[in-house]
């Protein structure tokens, strides 16, 4: 028995004839609504911002799967059965096939908003070797929709920016050249990047916990750790001080983690102390709150040398100078 596709707005299943009841499809049956950065259908109250969730928003009609693209049903009986056109009300409103908005009244033209950047990569997501793929799952790239079948090799055809909408248009920002006024149109459109399709949502509910390598070195003042690591969240990773201790937790925009939790071995100023996020790294910066030298990071046992910066005295032999790390530490007085 053949499989076919629903066309129903937000559905999109796969289902057989057999199996296509009265309640198999949940679907909206009104129209998109996008308005100051709010997106959700005219059918129903949901409002989301992201438009992948706008997409995963659950229908709110039930009846039976359709092959064809249905008629969005109009707010109001209208002479013609011509869908509307796309129109865009004063305040930002756009409105696909609904009624007929206020004139709008003269003003200047707000200048367009620049799309968000995704914090996570559509390129870089890919499913896990191990990955459990069920025949009839929908492939999650943007603008691709192909269905898992055994065996299957074709490439994947995806979105890997996000959506664009403004004054009426619509279209990615991942291929800005290409633009269309229909909401059904939009979704057609065809992608602009190739690679592998993606079944399943690649974000583990366990984070993958990985190692990362780190260095340090020092001054009279301060301890200067970096922690090498790419691609991080920074929204996510955070670093806390504390006068004995430092805790950086780090998340990657893949969803994996990763941890460098110290005591360490002098006391720090924590107010004073601060980090910096970079492109490879994340570099912090520890306040010393004596000026003693670390023999390393973390505590240790039986440390017998510390690194110098200099001696007192001007005068005299060699033998009756004293080594100082700390303006009141000489090292012969630290203890064991």
């Amino acid at each position: 028995m053949t499989t076919s596709t629903c066309s129903n707005k937000g559905c999109g299943k796969t289902f057989k004839d057999q199996d296509n009841s009265d309640t198999a499809c949940e679907y909206h049956n009104g129209a998109p609504v996008f308005h100051e950065g709010l997106k959700g259908w005219s059918c129903c109250s949901k409002r989301v911002v992201d438009f992948d969730e706008f997409l995963k928003i659950p229908g709110c009609t039930v009846g039976q799967h359709q092959t064809t693209t249905p008629t969005t049903a109009p707010a109001a009986p209208a002479p013609s059965a011509v869908t509307a056109p796309v129109k865009t009300t004063e305040d930002g409103t756009e409105v696909y096939g609904g009624s007929t908005p206020k004139p709008p009244t003269p003003s200047a033209s707000p200048s367009p908003a620049a799309p968000a950047v995704p914090t996570v990569q559509e390129q870089d997501l890919n499913d896990p070797a191990d990955a459990v793929i069920v025949p009839g799952a929908k492939c999650l790239r943007r603008g691709c929709g192909a269905v898992y079948a055994e065996g299957m090799a074709e490439q994947c055809a995806f979105h890997g920016g996000v959506a664009v909408f403004h004054e009426g248009s619509k279209g990615w920002s991942c291929c800005p050249k290409r633009k269309v006024l229909e909401f059904d149109e939009f979704l057609k459109l065809p992608g602009c990047m190739v690679g592998k399709h993606r079944f399943t949502d690649v974000k583990p509910a366990t984070p993958n916990v990985i190692p990362i390598r780190h260095d340090w070195y020092q001054t009279q003042s301060s301890v200067i750790i970096s922690l090498f690591a790419k691609k991080i969240d920074k929204t996510r990773t955070t670093v806390v001080f504390a006068p004995e201790e430092l805790k950086v937790n780090i998340t990657f925009l893949d969803g994996n983690i990763a941890q460098f939790h110290t005591r360490l071995s002098q006391p720090i100023d924590s107010e004073a102390s601060r980090f910096e996020m970079l492109t490879t790294k994340i570099e912090v910066v520890l306040k010393k709150a004596n000026g003693i030298s670390w023999p390393s990071i973390e505590p240790r046992e039986n440390v017998t040398s510390f690194t110098t910066f200099g001696t007192t005295g001007t005068v005299g032999s060699i033998g009756s100078k004293v080594a100082v790390v700390a303006a009141d530490a000489p090292v012969h007085l630290l203890k064991k």
